[in-house]
């Protein structure tokens, strides 16, 4: 089944909902960082979250960025998605390797970490982009950026996300869901969703059983007159090309260019998104010293 998500509201307009599958994305990060298992559910949690958030962005260009510092093993966690589903992120750490937790589950918690920030940008091709942050609360990622949402934009939700790996370190299953009660919910209508939330398998599980995102929805909004308003289909995409990494080398200014020439002749730049190797010969940083004159 293609990895989709879906934008939908019930109880008459008073609930928000998104739910994806992202088994493919998730494999997708994985092959192109080399990444251990719990190095996977936790950027695969973090590719599912902003996947959906930014599927409620406006214009084409806009993107939303979420970026984990936990002082974990796993260091920074950062990932940039578009509207159009086209979505990229790393982890500083993809070989991470830790016992599993309590419940005999891989520890995401402990390999991000909870004493550092969880940051949300939202660029939105104004002046300045939209950033807010707060404290790691627990650092299972799905948690953290529901608490995001009730503090830094005051809107309560809850917020899962999942990844469950086969033993040979491949992507079994991934996705997620988002509720988002709307101002003059009923009472009622918050109540049932949190007791479905509750009694519900886990997302992972949901995946694996080849649920969609319809049906995941269904699962957590029971008969609340539910209709889908948008699908996108999400891809592990780099928009990187050589352009942007000889306008990187050009923020290091005419100095230390001649530095780099005179010392090593030559510049290799890995962009970090996607791992793809970018060589700058003696005659491209000649040109660039040129450039950086002018």
């Amino acid at each position: 089944m293609k990895d989709y998500i879906i934008r939908a509201t019930a109880a008459n307009g008073n609930i928000r909902a998104f739910a994806a599958t992202t088994t493919y994305l998730v494999d997708a990060a994985r092959k192109t960082h080399g990444l251990y298992p719990v190095a996977s559910a936790a950027l695969g949690r973090t590719l599912t979250a902003a996947a959906m958030m930014a599927i409620d962005l406006k214009g084409k260009d806009d993107t939303l960025s979420v970026v984990i510092k936990g002082g974990g093993p796993i260091g920074n966690i950062v990932v940039v998605s578009k509207s159009n589903g086209k979505i990229k992120g790393y982890v500083d750490n993809p070989r991470v390797e830790l016992p599993l937790n309590s419940l005999g589950k891989l520890d995401v918690a402990s390999a991000v970490g909870n004493q550092g920030k969880l940051t949300v940008i939202k660029d939105l091709g104004l002046k300045e982009p939209y950033a807010g942050q707060v404290d790691l609360v627990t650092g299972e990622i799905g948690e953290d950026l529901a608490y995001y949402m009730a503090y830094s934009e005051q809107q309560p939700s809850a917020v899962t996300v999942g990844v469950l790996v086969n033993p040979d370190g491949s992507v079994k299953a991934a996705g997620g869901f988002i509720i988002q009660p709307l101002p003059g919910a009923p009472v009622e209508v918050i109540d049932e969703i949190e007791r479905r939330i509750y009694q519900a398998p886990a997302i992972s599980t949901m995946v694996d059983n080849d649920m969609k995102p319809e049906d995941i929805l269904k699962q957590i909004l029971g008969p609340m007159d539910m209709k889908v308003n948008d699908t996108v289909y999400p891809e592990f995409f780099c928009d990187c090309n050589r352009e942007r990494l000889e306008a990187v080398l050009l923020t290091l200014g005419k100095k230390e260019l001649e530095t780099i020439l005179k010392e090593d002749g030559q510049a290799e730049l890995v962009c970090h998104y996607c791992n793809t190797v970018y060589n700058f010969d003696e005659e491209d940083i000649k040109q660039l010293i040129k450039y950086a004159r002018s």
